[in-house]
């Protein structure tokens, strides 16, 4: 207590000892304090595979959610993420992370609708009027995170946690030898796609293929397919569609909303500090926001080059097959409405979209006036 009685005549010297007597408690304090914090355990690792090609622009997107749960987490949690087939086939990865053969997986859940045809629902949805970012807003607020729960751990009984990401722009109805015009075009051929929309355009006459990424090109060079989509023009032109078919074509309600889907072994995720869990689940969120944009500047440089440099002629879909699509879903939901599950959802997401898209469509500006404002007509419209 001395240390700090000084003479009347020196107060500024006094104040400064004080200052600096009180840092030097403040942090001790503080060391005493943070130092429990600090974990010396080891990394956690986990292993994720990917349903996607080393060139497809969707291992990107994988590889920006790894990226960011891996930084979040600093050295106490990696995962490790391996590309489509290292371990399973893309189609087997939710059987492998369900069985812990793998920790993790990132895929779509249009890739398992074979088990349930639900799990369309959490993807390739009918379009209700709403946008892909609509979706993923009612997974996230409007109850379908607790709907996906109940199909994959109570209906499905399976070991297994998910998350979702990136809103995906509606995808082209695709790749054809010959323009369709109207739905006649349609009829007999041999089409690839995957979920629900194989349903679709199964119901339009078209015989389907449900193919991974790796395997579409091959198909179509054999003559397996006459036409195919898989998802946005980046991914198209890197796997080489340009290679096979030069007609193009833009705008579809067979898949108008899908969303990754990043999934964990529900042991492995359990056992998890909570920290651990919030960076994984929350880090699906930062790398939706990340996803988006990466796709927004690839798919908008693609699309001019494979029109510009490619020599692809690209269509937007006729209103005639956009028509028939829509009637082609009323179809495909009358025989699935007496699932008591999958009628739950259908009138969850449409209470959804009826409130939410009419909130977006009554107030949005008209963006294709404001586009011909500065740029003028709209080339293809």
């Amino acid at each position: 207590m001395t240390d700090f009685i000084r003479p009347a005549s020196t107060p500024g010297a006094n104040r400064r000892r004080f200052l600096k007597g009180g840092a030097m408690v403040a942090a001790a304090g503080a060391a005493t304090v943070a130092m429990p914090n600090v974990s010396r355990a080891e990394t956690t690792v986990l292993k994720m595979q990917g349903a996607w090609g080393a060139k497809d622009i969707f291992n990107d997107m994988a590889m920006e959610y790894v990226d960011r749960v891996n930084k979040m987490a600093g050295n106490r949690l990696k995962i490790e993420y391996l590309i489509a087939g290292a371990v399973v086939k893309p189609f087997s990865l939710q059987d492998a992370v369900h069985e812990g053969i793998l920790d993790a997986g990132h895929h779509v859940s249009a890739y398992w609708y074979g088990k349930h045809k639900a799990a369309s629902f959490f993807g390739t949805s009918p379009c209700w009027g709403w946008t892909a970012h609509q979706g993923l807003g009612w997974i996230q607020a409007g109850g379908g995170k607790d709907l996906y729960k109940e199909l994959i751990q109570d209906i499905l009984g399976l070991n297994i946690v998910g998350f979702f990401a990136m809103p995906m722009p509606t995808q082209p109805l695709g790749w054809f030898k010959n323009k369709p015009e109207t739905p006649a075009d349609l009829q007999g051929l041999k089409y690839r796609t995957v979920g629900l929309a194989a349903d679709v355009m199964q119901s339009m006459g078209m015989a389907v293929a449900q193919l991974p990424g790796g395997e579409i090109l091959p198909a179509m060079e054999r003559g397996v397919i006459d036409a195919f989509e898989y998802n946005n023009p980046t991914s198209d032109r890197r796997f080489g569609a340009q290679d096979v078919s030069k007609t193009y074509m833009m705008s579809s309600y067979h898949q108008a909303t899908e969303y990754f889907e990043i999934i964990f072994n529900k042991d492995k995720f359990e056992s998890l500090p909570a920290e651990h869990q919030a960076i994984i689940e929350h880090g699906a969120e930062a790398a939706s926001t990340a996803n988006f944009a990466l796709a927004l500047d690839n798919y908008s440089k693609d699309l001019e080059a494979l029109r510009d440099k490619d020599g692809v002629k690209v269509y937007r879909t006729s209103q005639a097959i956009l028509d028939a699509e829509l009637k082609a879903w009323d179809k495909v939901m009358e025989g699935l409405m007496s699932d008591p599950y999958i009628q739950k959802v259908v009138e969850s997401q449409k209470a959804w979209a009826k409130r939410v898209a009419y909130y977006e469509l009554f107030n949005a500006a008209d963006y294709k006036l404001a586009y011909e404002h500065y740029f003028g007509k709209l080339e293809g419209l």
